[in-house]
């Protein structure tokens, strides 16, 4: 019996280079020969700026490249109190033309949330998957710490909670935990990827790719057995060097 298996295209999530403006951005992934990028909203793509997210999907586009995600900053339970409504990702994911917004899973880490905060994500989380779902848009959880995904267990009882279709989650592996004990996350969470971020840290160092290619070699073995298409896109390159991702980007492709 054979498994069919996801295609997994690879890029850039743009946070990695906020010192470069958007067309280097779009020259330098080209040179890399990948085939996507994330724009973050925190500066090459603003919230809300149409007219920038119209411009950046041009540039992208012609370079023959895709947009895999857009990058957002919005705090499911707390960015709308906090002045950034999710009507203005929408609206600048949608010129951008994102297939996915990423927005972080709450405001506090889950041993510090109570049943209130989860029940305020759960319900925001909602609400906005409503408004992306008519746009085929998918909602993301940045899968990181301080925030309700920073474990497996919080981050699948709130995604099982939400239980939109609309609804999913990006992974990327803790640098503080073993090689299985990512597999096992990551894993469990397949049946909801979208994306994966892809870094190797030794400790807070960060090393060359190559030096963590076993790893990603298992990794993407359970990324391309999990339902739908993916995009594994590089993070925390070295020094925050072009150079240094021109090297991983190399080794990505190898993988």
């Amino acid at each position: 019996m054979t498994t069919n298996k996801a295609k997994i295209k690879k890029g850039l999530l743009t946070v990695s280079f906020r010192q470069l403006e958007p067309q280097a951005i779009v020259d330098l992934v080209k040179e890399a020969q990948l085939d996507c990028i994330e724009w973050g909203g925190d500066l090459h793509v603003p919230h809300g700026d149409i007219a920038t997210a119209e411009a950046v999907a041009a540039m992208t586009m012609e370079a023959g490249l895709e947009v895999a995600a857009y990058g957002s900053y919005y705090r499911i339970g707390v960015s709308e109190d906090d002045g950034l409504a999710f009507q203005s990702v929408l609206d600048s994911a949608i010129a951008l033309g994102a297939p996915v917004i990423r927005v972080w899973a709450g405001g506090k880490g889950s041993a510090e949330a109570d049943q209130e905060d989860r029940d305020s994500a759960v319900e925001d989380s909602v609400r906005i998957a409503d408004l992306a779902a008519p746009h085929d848009i998918t909602i993301a959880y940045e899968w990181h710490s301080h925030s309700l995904t920073d474990t497996l267990e919080s981050g699948l009882r709130l995604i099982r909670a939400v239980d939109h279709s609309h609804v999913k989650t990006l992974w990327q592996p803790d640098t503080h935990h073993t090689v299985e004990e990512n597999l096992a996350e990551l894993t469990a969470v397949s049946d909801y990827l979208v994306n994966l971020h892809v870094y190797h840290w030794v400790g807070e160092a960060r090393r060359p790719l190559e030096e963590g290619k076993e790893h990603w070699k298992q990794y993407f073995e359970v990324a391309a057995a999990a339902p739908g298409e993916h995009s594994a896109m590089l993070e925390f390159v070295r020094d925050d060097s072009p150079e240094a991702f021109l090297e991983d980007a190399k080794t990505l492709r190898s993988l």
